[in-house]
């Protein structure tokens, strides 16, 4: 077991692959188009090829700093799948030998027929999003997949010592919830006793297979309830010095990202790890006594931004790893997350503005910055990275002082606001103009904007940005598209129509390209879940709107139906969480800039006689602060610019918003906060459970909790759905209630969602008919 920690290290890599080989290798397998070994083909040489190019980057082929963090869907279901944390009606997918082969793991994240897969909720305050284990007290732990030794052993086949990473357990169990058949009030935690001895016997294994360091994450011991919750501090302390204390085992780094550890620092460097990564972004600097708990054990500064991509300040973290060396015995260098959260390589992007390019680190220059910081720890000659300190310094203030940073017409506008301008006319008055003019039915049903995405479609916004097509051309083709949708819907008997966006290649991306003071990028692919990748824009100054973006798409729609037709706006907040947001202002006043820019959308779709108009903001969650003491600033600037974009929207006009793939339980305040007329909620995952919750909290607006889970490819059935909402009756007034799915329908295919879909409206029909 070598204890020497190497000077520079990532906590994570992307895995996708810098041109998404991943997600096509993978889809390509769903689609029945290659087979495993070709799967398994594709991705070692990616995960071979990510290891090399980390090396040649400069974190050295035999050091164990390069981490083995490839998933080929999601890491926490991987943990799952490892230690055999199986629901269930899922037990049957072990094959003889007792494992979990490739096509069960994918069944428990995509489901099949007859089962729902795992739930998938928020990665902390990311936009990735994981899949949720289901543990009850009989639940079975046996070692039931050996990919992560796999990955050990490829690399050293190719001289490359790599470092392999799994969560750790009491973040899998204080991420897992409890299975249906638990009774009520079990706490997965309570497992933990009965889990740490399978890790034990894979620390062994991986000791056995070469490996001499593994990481352990735990970034669920960053948020509050980890500091107050003294069952979890026993917990952190009873688990590490029993994995410690193994006999044969590799070194062991834990990992604790997106926030600080608090008053768990002392208790977890005590335990008798090798090394302990801190996040020093979005985590403070330990107080001196808790670092001297360390010992001997390095500590692992994240000092570089693992979650956006600008260019590190240099020179402050040089002054933090000086401090932290003046503390603590050993220091080496990292990120403050995993890297998975950022695009490959700047180098992707000759298309960006040469300025804008000197501003940005993505995850190769995010190596690069680690690595020249590590000469400060690495007992480098003094000055060795002053030069580059200083070239850093000058970059920060040359992004300072460019044009569009700030411009002074957004600053007054902003300034001149009142608080008339975050307010409409009360609930009751709007509910009662709204049901004169949209004479809708009971359970109303809708989908929730997007429609499939075809390959027609996607190659006609291909040949129009290359310009094959003039914009007549594609004009006409996108009417076409719309046409379809439309009449799709009015034969399947929706109440309240959408276009279905055929013109839209991302919910933010498209408002970003019409908006200044944005950028978008051509390769800057990150993962979202599983084979879902997007390309978050760049938020990089002050931001306004040149001219109309969705109205004549909306207004077409609306002249081929007497239906109302939903006008679709993306919030600000969702702008802001699915964007990389310049650093350099608090994100609620960027917030305001978005906000106002979809003040003046709103506007001008009810001037075109758009009388519903949705402003999704499925990341209202996903942005909200780990530390309790955080949040309520951030729900009121965020709530603050949802009814900045919305209140200057008449009495008749009904205002919808969308929330996705989070617990909401903690901002059902916040979403009545909102002041939006109808707000649609994914529960079909989750079976309902959001429901009792808005019963409990008593909320009094319309609600469309999903009841169709477009994550997944099963089609649900009529009576599923039917049970679905009548469960909701059963807890919420049926005037409150709207009938949709959990999500938009981009990514699936047309067969599968008119089936789903027929099934959702008739399932509608039925309960109506029972009011």
């Amino acid at each position: 077991m070598s204890k020497a920690f190497p000077a520079a290290t990532i906590v994570g890599y992307p895995r996708i692959g810098p041109r998404r080989e991943l997600k096509k290798a993978v889809e390509a397998y769903w689609a029945g188009t290659s087979t495993a070994p070709q799967l398994d083909d594709t991705t070692r040489h990616l995960r071979l090829n990510s290891y090399r190019h980390l090396a040649g980057l400069g974190l050295g082929e035999s050091t164990s700093a390069i981490p083995a963090s490839f998933s080929l869907y999601d890491q926490v279901l991987d943990t799952a799948a490892t230690f055999g944390a199986v629901p269930d009606r899922f037990q049957d997918l072990y094959d003889d030998g007792g494992q979990l082969g490739l096509d069960a793991y994918f069944t428990l994240a995509r489901g099949d027929a007859g089962r729902q897969p795992l739930e998938m909720t928020k990665w902390f305050d990311t936009n990735y999003h994981y899949l949720v284990p289901e543990i009850g007290p009989d639940t079975r732990f046996t070692l039931a997949n050996n990919w992560i030794l796999r990955n050990v052993a490829e690399a050293a086949e190719q001289g490359l010592t790599v470092r392999p990473t799994i969560i750790g357990p009491v973040t899998f169990l204080l991420l897992s919830k409890a299975a249906d058949e638990a009774p009520a009030g079990f706490d997965p935690l309570s497992r933990l006793d009965d889990l740490l001895p399978l890790y034990i016997q894979l620390l062994e294994q991986l000791a056995e297979a070469g490996a001499q360091w593994v990481q352990l994450e735990e970034p669920a011991l960053v948020a509050d309830q980890a500091v107050l919750a003294s069952e979890v501090a026993g917990a952190v302390e009873r688990a590490y010095r029993f994995l410690t204390a193994a006999k044969v085992r590799p070194a062991v780094l834990v990992t604790t990202q997106y926030g600080s550890l608090g008053g768990l620092l002392p208790i977890l460097g005590g335990t008798g790890i090798d090394a302990l990564h801190l996040d020093l972004v979005k985590g403070e600097l330990p107080a001196a006594a808790d670092l001297a708990a360390l010992g001997d054990t390095t500590l692992v500064a994240g000092v570089v931004d693992g979650h956006n991509i600008w260019k590190a300040d240099l020179a402050r973290a040089a002054t933090t790893l000086s401090t932290l060396a003046a503390t603590v015995t050993r220091v080496s260098v990292a990120t403050s997350t995993s890297l998975q959260h950022v695009p490959h390589s700047v180098e992707d992007e000759p298309q960006l503005n040469r300025e804008l390019r000197t501003w940005l680190a993505f995850a190769d220059q995010k190596v690069e910055e680690v690595v020249t910081l590590s000469r400060l720890v690495d007992n480098s000659p003094a000055g060795s990275i002053d030069a580059a300190i200083a070239e850093a310094s000058a970059v920060r203030a040359s992004r300072a002082a460019a044009e569009g940073v700030i411009r002074s017409e957004v600053r007054d506008r902003l300034g001149s606001l009142t608080p008339s301008d975050f307010t409409r006319v009360a609930y009751q008055e709007r509910t009662a103009a709204q049901e004169t003019a949209l004479q809708l039915p009971a359970l109303p049903t809708t989908t929730i904007g997007s429609f499939p995405q075809t390959a027609e479609v996607r190659s006609a916004r291909a040949r129009f940005l290359r310009g094959d097509l003039n914009a007549e051309q594609y004009t006409t083709l996108m009417k076409e598209e719309i046409s379809r949708v439309v009449a799709l819907q009015e034969d399947l008997g929706f109440d309240v129509l959408v276009h279905g966006e055929p013109e839209r290649n991302d919910m933010v991306q498209y408002f970003a390209e019409n908006l200044d003071g944005f950028d978008v990028t051509v390769n800057g692919w990150v993962q979202s879940y599983g084979s879902r990748c997007t390309r978050p824009s760049i938020l990089w100054g002050d931001v306004s709107r040149p001219e109309a973006i969705t109205v004549r798409w909306a207004e077409y729609a609306q002249s081929l139906t007497e239906k109302p037709v939903k006008g679709m706006l993306t919030g600000p907040v969702t702008i802001l969480a699915w964007s990389f947001v310049r650093d350099d202002q608090p994100l609620g006043e960027t917030a305001n800039q978005v906000a106002l820019a979809l003040r003046d959308e709103v506007s001008d779709l009810e001037r075109a006689g758009i009388r519903v108009i949705q402003v999704d903001e499925p990341a209202l969650r996903e942005l909200l602060p780990l530390r309790k003491a955080l949040q309520p600033d951030y729900l009121a600037w965020s709530v603050a610019s949802f009814r900045l974009a919305t209140a200057g929207a008449t009495p008749a006009t009904q205002i919808h918003t969308h929330l996705c793939y989070s617990e909401f339980g903690a901002i059902i305040d916040a979403i009545d906060g909102l002041d939006a007329d109808v707000t649609s909620i994914e529960a079909a995952r989750s079976r309902m459970e959001v429901v009792h919750d808005l019963q409990e909290q008593q909320f009094a607006r319309g609600v469309g909790p999903g009841v169709y889970d477009i994550h997944s490819p099963r089609v649900p059935d009529e009576e599923e759905v039917v049970a679905l909402v009548e469960k909701a009756v059963r807890q919420l007034p049926a005037r409150q209630i709207w009938v949709n799915p959990d999500c938009g329908l981009k990514t699936r295919g047309y067969a599968e969602t008119i089936e789903s879909l027929r099934n959702l409206v008739n399932a509608a029909a039925r309960v109506r008919a029972q009011l």
